[in-house]
């Protein structure tokens, strides 16, 4: 018998073809790309912050440092001399050296770029296919949420002091006049019952004994 052939294991893949099909995948463009946007997210969130408040002069100037300082650590954090070691690792965590020789092979080719030139396009629309399917169902929740906040919803019917003081010196009352008429049914009942039990003792019956003369 011949010996059983064990599987190869899968090797590590280098820097190198990481690198490689890093700049296949146009992964830096791709990066830069996402910056804007997050820095958009950003202002919309501090916009959301201070949405209905009045502010100072002295607010207004410290609001806008520390946006100004979110950017900055926003542009830092995804530069991409930053970024870099963290796609090395993850992608070395990932792929092993076939997976990334063949992504590697197809973002070379005609197809793969061409992919890579129409995602941005792609995305764009696939995004305006959902807005459309999701606007309709939105808009009839937003009625929903409108008609049942424009209902009012009544509040517990709250009476008077005058007639809360009425209600409790009426069941105070009752009360009494129930726990009084008990009262005066047990002491009835105890003083018929021992009246009942009570007999009189029967009579001794009296016999005279005639003594005979001798």
């Amino acid at each position: 018998m011949g010996a059983i052939a064990t599987p190869a294991l899968a090797r590590e893949p280098t820097d190198e073809e990481i690198e490689r099909l890093l700049t296949a995948s146009r992964a830096q463009s791709m990066l830069a790309a996402i910056q804007p946007q997050v820095e958009a997210m950003q202002r919309e969130q501090f916009a959301q912050l201070t949405q209905g408040k009045t502010l100072t002069a002295e607010q207004q100037t410290e609001i806008s440092q520390i946006q100004a300082k979110t950017a900055q650590i926003v542009r830092q954090s995804l530069a991409w001399d930053s970024m870099r070691p963290v796609y090395l690792d993850v992608y070395r965590k990932t792929f092993d050296d076939d997976d990334v020789k063949a992504m590697t092979k197809f973002y070379e080719s005609k197809a793969g770029q061409h992919l890579l030139d129409r995602t941005p396009v792609m995305m764009q629309t696939l995004m305006v296919g959902i807005q459309q399917k999701m606007i309709p169902q939105l808009e009839a929740l937003q009625a929903e949420v409108k008609t049942v906040s424009a209902e009012p919803i009544p509040a517990p019917p709250v009476s008077p002091p005058e007639e809360r003081k009425k209600v409790a010196t009426s069941s105070s009352t009752k009360k009494k006049a129930t726990t009084s008429k008990k009262s005066t049914t047990t002491k009835k009942s105890t003083s018929t019952k021992k009246a009942s039990t009570t007999k009189k003792a029967p009579a001794k019956k009296t016999t005279t004994t005639t003594k005979k003369k001798t």
